[in-house]
């Protein structure tokens, strides 16, 4: 299925949101969310890495997708929260996540776990559902927004059953996108050279739609 078939689709699947739950919606996330440009690693895009242009990663195929059935673009913030991830124990979500927090969206998408230390014993991952549900549960507050929680897209066991085990704490739904990652043509690298081996090792236009496609799938 072409990149373009697939996003109708999942513009048709997102038929069945209520336009109600799509007015407010924060993307929390990485470099596959969203990452400034990098002369170093010869990046100069503002968007998630690796997809070909903005209105190709998965943040506004998402966007777009709720945009068609709402007949309005929902209000949206993004945030590259790679510092949680890399030193989660102790974050002050509180103080960092401030803006995050009184934004009060109505959908919440979190996008992390690529860049968390590898998870050795069970303390970590204790400390780390620990950490993301407490994130969550900032977010969360008082009321009942939607929360999708995916797993990584490079596949990884130990945290993504953190990460569900998180999601499932919170009420959310989890996103189980594992599978992506064993199909060479989701990478960027499979669609244009990079110099940058990093770079090229994100989710290429493909995996950014079937990214927003599982998403989109997933939303009540």
């Amino acid at each position: 299925m072409t990149c373009h078939r697939l996003f109708l689709t999942l513009v048709l699947v997102c038929a069945t949101v209520h336009a109600s739950a799509q007015s407010k919606v924060l993307f929390l996330g990485n470099s596959i969310t969203k990452h400034g440009p990098k002369a170093d690693i010869d990046w100069s895009g503002n968007w998630g890495m690796a997809a070909s242009a903005e209105a190709n990663d998965y943040v506004h195929l998402v966007t777009k997708a709720l945009k068609a059935k709402a007949g309005a673009a929902p209000e949206v913030m993004v945030k590259n929260i790679a510092d949680f991830e890399r030193a989660y124990s102790g974050y002050d979500v509180a103080a960092k996540m401030k803006d995050a927090i009184e934004f009060k969206a109505d959908l919440i998408i979190l996008a992390i776990g690529e860049n968390v230390p590898g998870l050795k014993t069970a303390e970590d991952k204790t400390k780390l559902q620990a950490s993301v549900t407490a994130l969550l549960s900032a977010l969360k507050g008082e009321r009942k927004p939607t929360i999708l929680v995916r797993s990584c897209f490079w596949a990884n066991a130990a945290k993504d059953e953190v990460l569900q085990q998180a999601c499932t704490a919170v009420g959310g739904i989890y996103v189980n996108i594992s599978s992506l990652s064993k199909d060479e043509a989701n990478y960027g690298r499979s669609e244009r050279p990079f110099k940058h081996a990093g770079v090229a090792n994100h989710p290429g236009d493909k995996g950014m739609d079937a990214i927003a496609a599982a998403l989109v799938k997933a939303l009540p």
